[in-house]
């Protein structure tokens, strides 16, 4: 295996570790960054961004070390 294509697929794996957490923490660890006032009652949003950029990391992250792990 070229050791590149091992770097290529090791980060990626990484990218995508880091998107995980990101995602998992903002939307349901870190404190809401948002606070709905409605006639049903009161509720807490998560930071919207970040649970979006979280998610993109993910999917970017295993996208780069799939299209990496395929054979050719």
């Amino acid at each position: 295996m070229n050791p590149a294509r091992a770097a290529v697929i090791l980060f990626g794996i990484a990218l995508a570790a880091v998107g995980g957490v990101v995602a998992y923490r903002a939307a349901f660890v870190e404190p809401p960054t948002a606070v709905v006032i409605s006639e049903e009652g009161v509720r807490e949003t998560p930071s919207a961004p970040r649970v979006g950029g979280g998610a993109a990391l993910l999917v970017v992250g295993a996208a780069l070390a799939a299209y990496a792990a395929r054979r050719r």
